[in-house]
């Protein structure tokens, strides 16, 4: 009999019996025909009963067989006990989806390999040590200049590929009258051949595109980006793009699987690098240096190549730099060279989330053994329940592992209806999670596909809460004695050590889980409340763009038209918003002294821009019309610390001196409150503020290409005006254009995205964890009265007081609430200094970080316990007296 046929029929028992049961009949109907008597020919078959258990042995595979029943066993026992089944089913079902969304953002940020040939040998440069503000830190930007060089000392070993940040900018398409956004990346001509990426549609980008720099205009539009703007047109080749000051022709449409090699953005447009205005710039840092080994090429060796030609052209380019700080200059110079593995690219939102996801997935781990050691403790009161019907199980022959598989069977039932429920859950969860981490003006994309990573990664998941949960209690079913139950069962004491020590186990994950997420909630509302020195209330900002640049009467002009718009309260100009993200920074000289080795921070702002933004002007005066750059300048009460030695800097002069030796003259005007400038995550920075508008050697004007106007509304809600005066700013010229929108507000929030996913999911996975720990001490406190109801009858009967019955049943679970609250406290102290990173002016240390956790548990271990206590105090001696 063929395998096949053996496994279909150990799950046609029926089917498989009747048709022996006839193929016997059969036999002893052929031994009568033959004239045999029909009693002889019973006696020559034998017992009816052994043939038949030996042919269904010959035509199933028994231990299928035998799986087939304890499932349909199993399934009966859920049916059963329908309430408990479905709250264990759910308190898994939320920590595998949990866990599940955890691994598909993690997977799909950090793990994941890029669709391209040799991921497995790519890599990325970067740069660690000090940086030009003496500060450490970890760089991956390269000059295109340093690229070359590393390119050709690498042939024959690796194959480099420059790679620039992916940006995003105005568009404009010649049939269309307004600019869009689209994510632009400028990229080496042999990256796709390298990569080993066909078109999808067209050409791809080459070498012979990528020689001589603004020469070949062409661009590879991404396979995303050509179904969404496009709609799959395959008219789109030929089509003309307008970027900045140069049009490119689309030559073709990139293959489906590949959107970048930055995790988290999908690129929309591919142009050649040589088509980037700082291609021909040594002191302009803006690639990635992408590094393909070659087969039997190693990196160690390459590294010290790459290391070596980078000391000799960052020494030729600061050679003679009078910017610069010899302590400056020391630390650049002695940065050291890395080459790290990047099979699944580079991006900052893997050196942003990375330690946040690690984190996350840590929580949720700790939720997923709460759930287990929850229901744990639930197999453990129904097995002891099932005590007799184990030992009448082993009396007649069952064994040992006959009954694990029993017990496991239905522990994998209830895994898989979790799994399942928690499929759908992680499926909803990991694109709400990635919502919460989405700037408006440049919203995360990430892949998220339910392929075998994430089907592999469930299987083991079930595998693994099947064995958390379910093998502790199969062997402890499994052991059971039959002369030990006849005599009234097993040492009741010895079950319940076992399940409190599985409530001292759910109370150390729940204590950790709480103690962790305070630190994040902690850390996002000090940031939160964290004054910034400005006032964002009523807010917008009109970022501005003019191809091609326009004087400074036009941008004075629009301004003007703006202040006019009913429900605008005040309008000011500036290069940027503060904390957008953009900087200035420039070495500092005083009294014709050494360029400073602190930095010093510069923004454009107008007149008037203080009061826009309610910054506090402490002496002096604000701009003037007439002021320009580099004449005046407004200085913070941090540049006055930090370079002038907190003395009254108005009426004072200083230069600024930039990195190619120029040095700016400027007299300081005016004093202002400090105002944080690029992170609130740092501390106040020496911010520099001058005119808007800047004058060249002659005392002209220079034109301006893009601007951001600083509109205060009178309404609550500056959005509301967005629209009406989008469409005024070209009023003043066709060739203006308001590019992006944004509130304070928003840009504000942005600031802590990160700590505000962190502070909501810690607090959700912290209800969680609290609210699975409640149901098991309810839980372990109820069994424990069970057990102990005939004992605390007879003990209220005799006269004993409510408090000793109440102590008696509560003693061993407070000692195990304790004993686990103590070493969720020493797991919180040893684990906080891998979160230190993510935290915000919060010490781990801080007695309140400590206690609250504790008395959160000790409130909720409270409510859990006095149902069960209600119940011990009201049980009736005399029924508990009464024969059975």
């Amino acid at each position: 009999m063929s395998l096949w046929s053996r496994i279909a029929n150990a799950f046609r028992p029926d089917c498989l019996n009747r048709d022996i049961e006839e193929e016997l009949a059969s036999h002893l109907a052929e031994a009568i025909e033959q004239g045999r008597d029909q009693a002889e020919a019973r006696r020559a078959l034998g017992r009816a009963a052994q043939h038949q258990q030996q042919s269904h042995d010959v035509h199933v595979i028994a231990w299928l067989e035998s799986m087939r029943a304890d499932l349909i066993f199993g399934w009966r026992q859920l049916k059963r006990n329908k309430a408990t089944s479905v709250a264990a089913t759910l308190s898994l079902a939320l920590a595998i989806g949990a866990c599940t969304s955890a691994f598909r953002l993690i997977d799909a940020l950090l793990l994941r390999p890029l669709p391209v040939a040799h991921a497995d040998r790519l890599y990325v440069l970067s740069r660690k040590g000090m940086g030009f503000d003496n500060k450490p830190g970890e760089w991956e930007s390269w000059a295109y200049h340093a690229f070359v060089q590393m390119r050709d000392a690498a042939k024959g070993q690796a194959d480099l590929i420059a790679i620039s940040y992916a940006v995003r900018t105005d568009v404009t398409y010649k049939t269309d009258q307004e600019m869009e956004k689209a994510n632009l990346q400028y990229v080496s001509g042999s990256m796709f051949n390298i990569f080993d990426l066909q078109p999808a549609l067209g050409r791809l980008l080459t070498t012979n595109d990528d020689r001589t720099p603004g020469a070949e205009p062409y661009a590879v539009i991404s396979f995303d980006y050509w179904t969404r703007r496009f709609a799959r047109d395959p008219r789109v080749i030929g089509r003309a793009i307008h970027i900045g000051d140069n049009t490119y022709e689309i030559v073709g449409v990139s293959e489906k699987k590949f959107t970048g090699t930055e995790p988290g953005t999908f690129v929309d447009i591919f142009v050649p690098t040589m088509m980037h205005r700082h291609v021909t710039y040594p002191n302009s840092t803006w690639i990635r240096t992408m590094v393909v080994l070659q087969p039997g090429a190693t990196a160690e060796p390459l590294r010290q190549k790459f290391a070596a030609i980078s000391h000799a052209f960052e020494t030729n380019r600061l050679k003679g730099e009078t910017g610069l700080s010899q302590e400056t200059l020391r630390n650049v110079l002695n940065n050291q060279v890395l080459m790290e593995p990047a099979p699944t690219g580079a991006s900052g939102l893997q050196q942003d989330y990375r330690r946040a996801l690690a984190a996350l997935g840590v929580l949720v781990a700790m939720v997923l053994l709460i759930a287990c050691a929850n229901v744990a403790n639930l197999m453990t009161a129904q097995a002891a329940a099932r005590a007799r019907e184990m030992a009448l199980r082993v009396s007649v022959g069952a064994g040992r592992w006959r009954l694990v598989q029993m017990v496991l069977a239905e522990s994998a039932l209830l895994a898989f209806f979790a799994s399942a429920s928690g499929a759908l859950f992680a499926w909803w969860s990991a694109p709400f999670v990635i919502g919460m981490i989405n700037p408006p003006d440049n919203p995360v994309r990430l892949v998220l596909p339910a392929d075998w990573r994430v089907l592999g990664f469930g299987i083991a998941l079930t595998i693994a809460v099947i064995v958390l949960f379910g093998l502790l209690p199969a062997l402890r079913a499994s052991s059971v004695k039959p002369a030990s139950v006849l005599k009234g069962g097993e040492n009741p004491h010895s079950r319940r050590r076992l399940m409190h020590g599985m409530i001292a186990l759910q109370v150390a994950f729940c204590f950790l889980v709480l103690f962790i997420a305070g630190l994040f909630v902690a850390t996002f509302k000090r940031l939160s409340a964290q004054p910034t020195g400005f006032s964002a209330e009523r807010l917008m900002m009109l970022e501005t763009t003019s191809r091609p640049a326009q004087s400074q009467v036009h941008w004075d002009q629009i301004a003007d038209r703006l202040r006019a718009m009913p429900g605008v309260e005040r309008v000011a100009q500036a290069a940027w918003p503060l904390l957008g993200g953009s900087s200035w920074n420039d070495a500092i000289s005083i009294n014709g002294g050494p360029p400073s080795t602190d930095l010093a921070y510069f923004l454009n702002v107008s007149p008037g821009w203080l009061d826009t933004m309610k910054i506090p002007l402490l002496g002096g005066r604000d701009f003037r019309n007439s002021d320009a750059y580099p004449n005046v300048a407004l200085v913070n009460e941090a540049f006055a610390k930090k370079f002038l030695n907190g003395e009254h800097p108005v009426g004072r002069f200083f230069e600024k001196a930039s990195d190619d030796a120029k040095r700016d003259r400027m007299q300081v005007v005016g004093l202002v409150r400090d105002a944080y400038y690029s992170n609130i995550h740092e501390p106040m920075l020496p911010v520099v503020y001058v005119p808007v508008h800047s004058t060249d050697s002659t005392g002209i004007f220079r034109p301006l290409d893009e601007e951001t106007f600083i509109v205060r509304t009178t309404a609550p809600n500056p959005l509301a005006l967005a629209s009406i005066l989008r469409h005024e700013v070209p009023r003043v010229g066709a060739q203006f254009h308001v590019s992006n929108i944004r509130t304070q507000e928003e840009i504000d929030q942005a600031q802590t995205v990160r700590e505000r996913l962190l502070a909501t999911l810690a607090f959700f996975f912290g209800a969680v964890a609290l609210l699975l720990a409640s149901i098991g001490l309810y839980g372990v406190l109820n069994y424990s009265v069970m057990q102990q109801q005939r004992e605390l009858g007879i003990r209220i009967a005799l006269g004993g007081r409510l408090g000793h019955v109440a102590r008696r049943v509560t003693t061993g679970v407070v000692s195990a609430l304790l004993s686990g609250m103590l070493a969720g406290l020493i797991l919180g102290l040893v684990s906080a200094r891998y979160v230190e990173s993510l935290l915000y002016q919060v010490k781990a240390s801080d007695p309140a970080m400590l206690v609250i956790p504790a008395m959160v548990i000790f409130g909720a271990g409270l409510v859990a316990a006095i149902p069960p206590i209600f119940r011990a105090l009201h049980i009736d001696p005399v029924a508990m007296l009464r024969v059975e």
